[in-house]
């Protein structure tokens, strides 16, 4: 069996499992936000229990619209704080929360060998650990907290193998946004992608977050690593509960294996209106922006935003350009205020918010305008993504946006720091 497989496996009553067979699964974790959690309570509601499977399994973090922007998104917020009270589930509010697919992680909640589900499409983020995860539909979630089991169909897993060393400005973003480009939005259509490699080996644990972030982006069902001495590294601090590590076989059936050589691949731009219209930043040509955004589930972790530093650090952002930087924890706010980030991004005129979606779906802070253009470490960049319908969104890893905050366009860091 795959990885994938071996997780789901031990999940049901069945030694082995097959691609395409339909299966009942045990969940470890259920998540939800302030977005996709009040349909869900309100199914919850209809199905007749009492109460949930068990509270230390179910997760709810209002994050998409905190703090609240409206009355509506105040109203959607009062529903779900209402309902973690009563039933004691785990919760995370603004002061203590973070943007969801980040803060699980960091908060210990996502183990390797887990199988996580979350009505947030983002949720495979946490195959960086080794672990099942995927997004499912709000009624789905509804019946999870109630059951605590899901209904789905074995995936089949394509190989990725990522061979060589990583250029420098090349990191997790740029690879997960060639290979989408090379396979397409469809090209792992209901598959795990499986990543491996020299130079899978080599990344560090918040790009292999964002790489599988951005599994879903492909089609994916789930974007899945090995469980090695990073991982462990990573949880050895975090985890409060036993789990278990699986690997796949060796005789393993893949629907297909795709191997790249790294070592010419360049910071990758992807262009409206599609994750898979990616160029190299040397083909990009003269794009002006008028706004940066750094954050996100995708990118918001504290590499991250060293990596924008690193640009940005004695340099002005264009008076023409918004810049605007999110970390993506309270605890990543924090850690970037002890290494005085925070200080370089305020000195070269960004802003700074507190951990939220807001602009990576049009929420909030930093909605664009009509023939607005925006390069943002955000995970999408569909029509009408971050505003206005008439408005382009430009997808890169955190030093370029932070490059071209600095230009007024779309650049390469090494031609706004000479290095």
């Amino acid at each position: 069996m795959t990885l994938v497989e071996k997780i789901l496996a031990a999940h049901t009553d069945r030694e082995k499992v097959n691609p395409g067979q339909f299966i009942n699964v045990r969940v470890d974790m259920v998540l939800a936000n302030d977005i996709t959690a009040p349909i869900a309570i309100r199914e919850f509601g209809r199905i007749g229990v009492s109460g949930v499977f068990n509270p230390e399994k179910i997760v709810l973090v209002p994050d998409h619209f905190t703090p609240n922007k409206d009355i509506a998104s105040a109203e959607q917020a009062k529903l779900v704080r209402q309902f973690a009270r009563q039933h004691g589930v785990n919760y995370f509010e603004v002061g203590e929360m973070g943007i969801e697919h980040v803060l699980l992680p960091e908060k210990g909640l996502v183990l390797p060998g887990d199988v996580v589900i979350g009505a947030e499409s983002h949720t495979c983020t946490y195959g960086a650990l080794g672990a099942f995860a995927t997004g499912m539909g709000s009624t789905d979630i509804a019946v999870a907290m109630a059951t605590g089991e899901i209904w789905m169909k074995v995936p089949p897993t394509i190989r990725f193998v990522y061979n060589g060393r990583l250029p420098k400005w090349v990191v997790g973003k740029d690879l997960i946004l060639y290979t989408i480009g090379d396979i397409g939005v469809d090209g792992a259509l209901y598959s795990a992608m499986e990543f491996t490699g020299e130079a899978i080996d080599s990344l560090s644990m918040d790009g292999r977050f964002t790489m599988a972030n951005m599994a879903i982006e492909a089609g994916a069902k789930a974007g899945v690593f090995y469980v090695d001495a990073k991982t462990l590294d990573y949880i050895k601090t975090r985890a409060k509960r036993p789990f278990s590590v699986y690997e796949p076989d060796k005789d393993a059936e893949y629907i297909k294996t795709i191997t790249y050589d790294v070592s010419a691949i360049e910071p990758q731009i992807a262009f409206p209106h599609s994750p898979a219209n990616t160029r190299p930043i040397s083909k990009a040509g003269n794009i002006k922006i008028d706004q940066a955004v750094i954050g996100s589930c995708t990118n918001g972790r504290l590499e991250d935003l060293r990596f924008a530093a690193r640009v940005l650090k004695g340099k002005k952002v264009h008076t023409g350009v918004r810049c605007i930087v999110i970390p993506g924890s309270q605890q990543i706010y924090l850690d970037a205020l002890k290494e005085g980030l925070i200080e370089i991004f305020i000195e070269a005129g960004s802003v700074v918010s507190t951990p939220t979606c807001g602009p990576c779906l049009g929420g909030h802070m930093g909605i664009l305008a009509a023939g607005e253009r925006c390069i943002s470490t955000t995970n999408r960049n569909f029509v009408g993504r971050m505003g206005s319908t008439e408005s382009e969104v430009y997808l890169s890893n955190p030093a370029v946006a932070a490059a071209s905050a600095v230009a007024g366009s779309i650049i390469s860091p090494e031609q706004v720091i000479g290095r």
